[in-house]
Protein backbone atom coordinates (compact mmCIF):
# COMPACT_ATOMS: atom_id res chain seq x y z
CA UNK A 1 0.00 0.00 0.00
CA UNK A 2 2.67 2.23 1.17
CA UNK A 3 4.42 1.79 -2.32
CA UNK A 4 1.40 2.57 -4.19
CA UNK A 5 0.74 5.57 -2.20
CA UNK A 6 4.13 6.58 -2.71
CA UNK A 7 4.18 6.32 -6.42
CA UNK A 8 0.82 7.85 -6.91
CA UNK A 9 2.46 11.50 -5.30
CA UNK A 10 5.58 11.22 -6.30
CA UNK A 11 6.92 10.25 -2.98
CA UNK A 12 9.55 6.92 -1.60
CA UNK A 13 7.78 4.10 0.66
CA UNK A 14 9.60 5.26 3.69
CA UNK A 15 7.92 8.78 3.35
CA UNK A 16 4.39 8.09 2.79
CA UNK A 17 4.78 5.44 5.68
CA UNK A 18 5.68 8.52 7.77
CA UNK A 19 2.66 10.56 6.07
CA UNK A 20 0.46 7.89 6.88
CA UNK A 21 1.57 7.77 10.80
CA UNK A 22 1.37 11.51 11.30
CA UNK A 23 -2.22 11.50 9.36
CA UNK A 24 -3.34 8.53 12.06
CA UNK A 25 -1.61 9.94 14.94
CA UNK A 26 -3.86 13.31 13.77
CA UNK A 27 -6.89 11.13 13.68
CA UNK A 28 -6.14 9.42 17.15
CA UNK A 29 -5.80 12.40 18.50
CA UNK A 30 -9.66 13.81 17.54
CA UNK A 31 -10.76 10.51 19.12
CA UNK A 32 -12.02 11.76 22.45
CA UNK A 33 -14.00 15.02 20.35
CA UNK A 34 -16.10 12.11 17.93
CA UNK A 35 -16.08 9.16 20.21
CA UNK A 36 -17.46 10.04 23.29
CA UNK A 37 -20.06 7.85 25.24
CA UNK A 38 -22.27 10.50 27.50
CA UNK A 39 -21.81 9.95 31.46
CA UNK A 40 -24.30 12.60 31.92
CA UNK A 41 -28.38 11.99 32.79
CA UNK A 42 -29.35 14.50 29.96
CA UNK A 43 -27.08 12.31 27.34
CA UNK A 44 -27.58 9.21 28.16
CA UNK A 45 -31.98 10.02 28.21
CA UNK A 46 -31.50 11.23 24.80
CA UNK A 47 -29.75 8.15 23.41
CA UNK A 48 -32.60 5.73 25.09
CA UNK A 49 -35.06 8.23 23.65
CA UNK A 50 -33.60 7.65 20.04
CA UNK A 51 -33.44 3.80 20.19
CA UNK A 52 -37.01 3.27 22.09
CA UNK A 53 -38.08 5.41 18.56
CA UNK A 54 -36.82 2.51 16.45
CA UNK A 55 -39.12 -0.56 18.39
CA UNK A 56 -39.95 0.41 21.32
CA UNK A 57 -36.87 -1.02 23.38
CA UNK A 58 -36.63 0.42 26.41
CA UNK A 59 -33.08 1.52 28.54
CA UNK A 60 -31.04 0.84 25.42
CA UNK A 61 -27.95 3.49 25.39
CA UNK A 62 -25.93 1.58 22.63
CA UNK A 63 -25.59 -1.61 19.73
CA UNK A 64 -22.92 -3.14 20.23
CA UNK A 65 -21.29 -5.95 17.71
CA UNK A 66 -18.05 -6.58 16.04
CA UNK A 67 -16.56 -6.74 12.10
CA UNK A 68 -13.55 -8.53 11.01
CA UNK A 69 -11.16 -5.78 8.59
CA UNK A 70 -9.51 -7.86 6.36
CA UNK A 71 -5.50 -7.28 6.26
CA UNK A 72 -2.69 -9.23 5.23
CA UNK A 73 -0.42 -11.78 7.28
CA UNK A 74 1.56 -9.66 9.77
CA UNK A 75 3.82 -12.45 9.40
CA UNK A 76 6.12 -13.66 12.72
CA UNK A 77 5.07 -16.37 14.95
CA UNK A 78 1.94 -14.88 15.60
CA UNK A 79 0.51 -14.78 12.27
CA UNK A 80 -1.91 -17.17 12.69
CA UNK A 81 -3.86 -15.45 15.64
CA UNK A 82 -5.21 -13.23 13.17
CA UNK A 83 -6.74 -15.74 11.03
CA UNK A 84 -10.35 -15.67 11.98
CA UNK A 85 -12.92 -18.70 11.78
CA UNK A 86 -13.74 -17.61 8.08
CA UNK A 87 -10.08 -18.61 7.45
CA UNK A 88 -9.20 -14.99 5.89
CA UNK A 89 -6.63 -12.60 8.54
CA UNK A 90 -8.51 -9.91 10.41
CA UNK A 91 -8.54 -7.58 12.81
CA UNK A 92 -11.63 -7.71 15.24
CA UNK A 93 -12.98 -4.70 15.51
CA UNK A 94 -15.38 -3.61 18.37
CA UNK A 95 -18.04 -0.65 18.41
CA UNK A 96 -20.87 0.57 19.58
CA UNK A 97 -23.26 2.92 17.91
CA UNK A 98 -25.78 5.41 19.58
CA UNK A 99 -28.40 4.93 17.35
CA UNK A 100 -30.03 5.51 14.43
CA UNK A 101 -28.04 8.14 13.17
CA UNK A 102 -25.35 5.84 12.55
CA UNK A 103 -22.33 7.68 14.71
CA UNK A 104 -19.61 5.89 16.59
CA UNK A 105 -19.48 6.32 20.52
CA UNK A 106 -16.91 3.80 21.31
CA UNK A 107 -14.31 1.56 18.56
CA UNK A 108 -11.70 -0.67 19.91
CA UNK A 109 -9.59 -1.78 17.04
CA UNK A 110 -6.76 -3.90 18.70
CA UNK A 111 -7.54 -7.59 18.90
CA UNK A 112 -6.53 -10.17 16.30
CA UNK A 113 -9.24 -12.11 14.02
CA UNK A 114 -9.35 -15.15 16.23
CA UNK A 115 -10.45 -13.02 19.45
CA UNK A 116 -14.54 -13.74 20.12
CA UNK A 117 -16.63 -10.90 19.94
CA UNK A 118 -17.09 -11.03 23.94
CA UNK A 119 -13.59 -11.73 25.26
CA UNK A 120 -13.25 -8.48 23.46
CA UNK A 121 -16.12 -7.01 24.79
CA UNK A 122 -15.16 -8.44 28.70
CA UNK A 123 -11.40 -6.73 28.08
CA UNK A 124 -12.98 -3.59 27.08
CA UNK A 125 -12.77 0.17 28.94
CA UNK A 126 -17.00 0.27 28.48
CA UNK A 127 -17.87 -3.32 29.74
CA UNK A 128 -15.95 -1.79 33.43
CA UNK A 129 -17.55 1.17 32.86
CA UNK A 130 -20.87 -0.28 32.83
CA UNK A 131 -20.11 -3.27 35.64
CA UNK A 132 -18.87 -0.12 37.52
CA UNK A 133 -22.81 1.28 37.05
CA UNK A 134 -21.33 4.44 34.80
CA UNK A 135 -24.39 4.57 33.21
CA UNK A 136 -27.17 3.68 35.47
CA UNK A 137 -29.88 1.80 34.04
CA UNK A 138 -29.01 1.97 30.32
CA UNK A 139 -28.28 -1.13 28.83
CA UNK A 140 -26.54 -2.31 25.44
CA UNK A 141 -28.22 -4.62 23.13
CA UNK A 142 -25.70 -7.13 21.36
CA UNK A 143 -26.43 -10.53 19.16
CA UNK A 144 -26.10 -14.07 20.37
CA UNK A 145 -22.35 -13.94 20.18
CA UNK A 146 -22.15 -11.85 23.51
CA UNK A 147 -23.08 -12.76 27.15
CA UNK A 148 -26.39 -11.64 28.67
CA UNK A 149 -25.80 -9.40 31.52
CA UNK A 150 -27.70 -7.03 33.19
CA UNK A 151 -26.34 -4.66 30.49
CA UNK A 152 -26.01 -6.32 27.21
CA UNK A 153 -29.44 -7.78 26.22
CA UNK A 154 -28.85 -10.67 23.58
CA UNK A 155 -31.27 -12.40 21.47
CA UNK A 156 -33.67 -15.55 23.39
CA UNK A 157 -32.15 -18.01 21.68
CA UNK A 158 -34.88 -20.67 21.83
CA UNK A 159 -38.36 -18.18 21.35
CA UNK A 160 -41.94 -20.62 22.64
CA UNK A 161 -43.97 -17.51 22.88
CA UNK A 162 -45.52 -14.93 21.15
CA UNK A 163 -44.44 -12.37 23.29
CA UNK A 164 -40.49 -14.01 23.01
CA UNK A 165 -40.99 -13.80 19.73
CA UNK A 166 -41.77 -9.98 20.03
CA UNK A 167 -39.12 -9.57 22.30
CA UNK A 168 -36.66 -10.99 19.35
CA UNK A 169 -38.12 -8.65 17.09
CA UNK A 170 -37.28 -5.73 18.88
CA UNK A 171 -34.36 -6.20 20.00
CA UNK A 172 -33.34 -7.22 16.52
CA UNK A 173 -34.68 -4.30 15.04
CA UNK A 174 -33.36 -2.01 17.61
CA UNK A 175 -30.02 -3.57 16.91
CA UNK A 176 -30.08 -3.37 13.36
CA UNK A 177 -28.34 0.39 13.11
CA UNK A 178 -24.98 -1.09 14.00
CA UNK A 179 -25.18 -3.84 11.48
CA UNK A 180 -26.25 -0.99 8.96
CA UNK A 181 -23.00 0.91 10.25
CA UNK A 182 -20.75 -1.84 9.16
CA UNK A 183 -22.33 -2.08 5.92
CA UNK A 184 -22.36 1.13 5.12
Amino acid sequence: MLITVGDFIGIHKSTAGKCVWKVLKANAMLRSKFLTFPNDVVGLNNLQQGFYKIARFPKVIGALDCSHVKIQSPGGNNAETYRNRKQFFSINVQAILCGSDLKFLDIVARWQGSAHDSRIFKNSKICAMFERGNFGNGILLADSGYVLTKYCITPILTVQTPAENLFNESQIRTRNPIERTFGV
